[in-house]
């Protein structure tokens, strides 16, 4: 049985890792040890990679739904015989979120099974694969659970219901009736460091994640529009958070395919610095401070010492440098769609960009850095003169092309963005000298910017010095202040994209492309909104949120065509896009300011 459709899938995650539930009731993605360990569950990627399903033994209909305000699911499967509702949920690790929200160990997932009305007959296969499918574990019964050890880790599956066991693979069958509970909880430890699996008050402790993600969102206060798109999107983010560092990952998957043929699965369980700027302005409009100040402090600490180096554009969740990729061969891919990739070469390349996004976020959060300690004065001086050195260098440039480096727009606007946040920091950072030399430099790119990346012919600004090529990405210059969207060669550029790249709304990233890419379709919605194009700029937000799926998950790309979602999911970047735009409207509807100095 093959897993379903990218957008079929439902999202859990409990402060170090996440899981993917289809709408058949199973489990097919978690690595319980960290977002980009190796899986227990891996069906999202090949049948052999394991699963763990619950559902009606006969045909059934779902509607679904996140308890409000919780990433906790709620599956209610409808049959001929009556109603069954399966509520599932990743316990919250309160170890690793730094505060007591949860009585649970880490590494727990729980289901919960409630009959709603009639008998309905029900099924239960419980099959865990560790290693991403390499290594199927024998199933031991001690009493209530089912114990599988095997590469250092154990698992205790229990339940409330009679289970058989099959050598690798573990069953049930049972019926529910009107008010009926039934309960199952699946713990990950370490098989060496931790102690045997027990079993968990199922009903206390998923009260307890829920009470704690309510709890969470209620002291982050959301005053703009579209509040409950705004409060969904930035529960996912914190949903994709590495607790215990503040990291905050691309993606909780690898290898799910932007296109059929295959090419481009990458493993985006990792954090990007492309990234990290718009991270942190999301949360700050999300009014979530404290998380925004943590992930700064994580990735200057993990970034350290530059030097001449190009700076790291993507680390692990713990700061690590080495994410050398490589193919496993275990797992054929999503419907098939290989190739399976861990790691990410991404960490070889050089993209000028990110120096900017580092500056651009301590600006954002420089009042929370005064007094600025020593280390991240270091860290932004040694940014700002590298930005000044090497921004004539080609790069790999912000979609992390792989090939030949060229001389990105957006990367040169990345080196203007760190001389200019540098030269706002004033005598924090420089001297007299150094503040008069950043901004030379800083308006010598500008004006090689407006000159070599502006194309006559075309009529717009291109992807690249001295190209005709439209790319989307360069939407992003009037949302960091690089320009006005109202100026002419600005509101040229927007107008060729919004006439030659987009179809329904949806913006793809260049000429070509076979599906839109969401983030830039979000662009799309502030660059309209920043040149007075409000109601146009409402429109299409409105149209770009209703393409998500049925619980307002939104992976990388959207195609064209079918409308069907493409690539890793949930992808932080759309939902940064949906908050960003969302917060653009809110200041173009009400004059409001955006929080920080530059738009967004």
């Amino acid at each position: 049985m093959c897993a379903g459709r990218i957008d079929e899938y439902g999202y859990l995650a409990d402060g170090r890792s996440g899981a993917l539930v289809g709408r058949d009731g199973s489990v097919d993605w978690w690595c319980p040890s960290r977002f980009d360990a190796p899986s227990v569950f891996g069906r999202l990627l090949g049948d052999d990679g394991g699963h763990w399903w619950i559902r009606p033994a006969g045909e059934y209909q779902v509607e679904r739904s996140y308890l409000d305000d919780t990433l906790v699911l709620r599956t209610v499967f409808s049959t001929e015989e009556g109603s069954v509702a399966v509520t599932d949920a990743l316990a919250l690790d309160a170890e690793a979120r730094g505060h007591d929200i949860g009585r649970s160990p880490p590494g727990l997932f729980l289901r919960l099974v409630e009959g709603l009305s009639g008998h309905v007959p029900m099924v239960m296969s419980y099959a865990p694969r560790f290693e991403y499918g390499r290594v199927r574990a024998y199933l031991e019964p001690h009493g209530e659970t089912s114990i599988a050890r095997a590469t250092g880790s154990t698992l205790g599956m229990t339940a409330t219901v009679p289970v058989q066991h099959w050598e690798t693979e573990a069953t049930a069958s049972f019926t529910v009736g009107p008010g009926q509970r039934e309960t199952f909880s699946l713990s990950h430890s370490s098989t060496y460091h931790e102690r045997e699996p027990m079993p968990v008050d199922v009903p206390a402790v998923l009260a307890d994640t829920v009470e704690g993600w309510r709890s969470w969102l209620a002291t982050h206060p959301y005053t703009g529009l579209y509040p409950d798109l705004v409060r969904r999107s930035a529960l996912i983010l914190e949903g994709l958070t590495y607790q215990r560092s503040g990291a905050v990952v691309a993606a909780a998957t690898t290898s799910l395919p932007v296109r059929p043929e295959g090419h481009d699965n990458y493993d985006y369980r990792y954090v990007w610095l492309r990234d990290f700027s718009l991270t942190l302005r999301v949360l700050s409009v999300a009014a979530c401070p404290v998380e925004a100040e943590r992930l700064f402090r994580w990735i200057a600490e993990a970034i350290g010492d530059v030097g001449i180096e190009p700076i790291p554009i993507v680390l692990g969740v713990e700061g690590e440098r080495d994410l050398s990729e490589r193919e496993l061969g275990v797992l054929t891919g999503h419907v098939a769609i290989g190739p399976v990739l861990l790691g990410n070469d991404a960490w070889r390349q050089r993209q000028q960009d990110a120096l900017g996004q580092v500056l651009d976020a301590a600006w954002l959060l420089r009042e929370r850095l005064e007094p600025m300690p020593d280390d991240v004065r270091r860290l932004l001086r040694s940014l700002t003169e590298q930005a000044a050195d090497t921004w004539r260098l080609p790069d790999s440039g912000i979609w992390e092309l792989r090939g030949e480096e060229r001389h990105h727009v957006t990367s040169k606007v990345g080196c203007w963005m760190a001389l200019d946040r540098a030269v706002r920091f004033g005598g924090v950072l420089g001297s007299a000298g150094d503040l008069k030399r950043w901004a030379a430099v800083r308006d010598e790119i500008r004006a090689a910017v407006l000159e070599q990346g502006w194309n006559p012919r075309v009529g717009a600004i291109t992807d690249a010095f001295g190209s005709d090529r439209l790319d989307a990405s360069v939407l992003i210059l009037p949302l960091v202040g690089f320009i006005d969207a109202a100026d002419p060669r600005m509101r040229a550029t927007i107008g060729r994209i919004d006439q030659e790249l987009t179809t329904d709304g949806l913006v793809r990233r260049w000429p070509g492309d076979s599906a839109g890419f969401v983030i830039c379709s979000f662009w799309l919605v502030g660059c309209l909104a920043l040149a007075g194009e409000r109601d146009r700029a409402t429109a299409l937000f409105e149209s770009l949120t209703k393409r998500s799926n049925d619980l307002g998950l939104f992976a990388e790309q959207i195609d064209l065509d079918t409308g069907e979602h493409l690539g890793n999911l949930p992808q932080a970047f759309s939902h940064i896009g949906l908050i960003s735009a969302a917060w653009r409207l809110t200041a173009a509807a009400t004059g409001r300011p955006t929080p920080v100095s530059t738009a967004i």
